[in-house]
């Protein structure tokens, strides 16, 4: 019987892994100021790129991405270290919205105070601040299932590996077929089966 948490973990991890990658390249922090001063502070704020953002977490998301990638395609140990690399990741973007939260906005206030426009003006957080938050608690709420139940999810067959050479082929025979007489069928049939029917 399959583990039901496979299904429901994988669409929560990719959707938090998605939604944290979008998020942490866009603008957490804006900068709210009067129509009058709104021209001067446009051009002060895309000459300076990425300084409401924080950069982390957008890598980190499409980290988590990847580490789902793996864990569908993996199998064994190898996927169980991937799902522990998944969690640490997912726990780093935490980390890095926690030290956002707590800096970012005074970090942009400061430059403004230094090379900003004089004018008056209110930070406020946007919300892909709040989707950041939203899709780093799904990673983790995901990756801590991964992590405990990744054992008993189901695997890519072994179909999809990479052919052996014929000195790594153990445990099964080769099939000869003779492709001048064979119905297609049987040749179908030796391919599905992992037989290379033309040695």
């Amino acid at each position: 019987m399959s583990d039901r948490t496979f299904g429901p973990s994988v669409l929560v991890g990719l959707a938090g892994s998605g939604l944290a990658a979008t998020a942490g390249h866009k603008d957490w922090v804006a900068v709210e100021s009067s129509a009058r001063n709104e021209g001067a502070m446009t051009f002060f704020w895309e000459s300076h790129p990425g300084l409401g953002q924080m950069p982390l977490a957008g890598a980190l998301g499409l980290l988590l991405l990847a580490c789902w990638g793996v864990v569908l395609v993996s199998r064994g140990r190898p996927r169980r270290a991937v799902a522990v690399l998944g969690l640490g990741t997912a726990l780093a973007l935490v980390a890095t919205w926690v030290v956002g939260w707590s800096s970012l906005r005074d970090d942009v206030a400061a430059r403004l105070a230094t090379s900003g426009p004089e004018v008056g003006q209110t930070l406020a957080w946007t919300p892909w601040f709040f989707a950041a938050g939203v899709g780093a608690a799904l990673a983790v709420a995901a990756s801590a299932v991964a992590v405990v139940r990744v054992a008993g999810w189901p695997e890519m067959g072994s179909r999809y590996d990479a052919p052996a050479t014929a000195s790594a082929v153990t445990g099964s025979e080769v099939v000869a077929v003779d492709l001048s007489e064979a119905d297609p069928t049987d040749v179908w049939k030796a391919i599905d089966e992992g037989h290379d029917p033309t040695r």
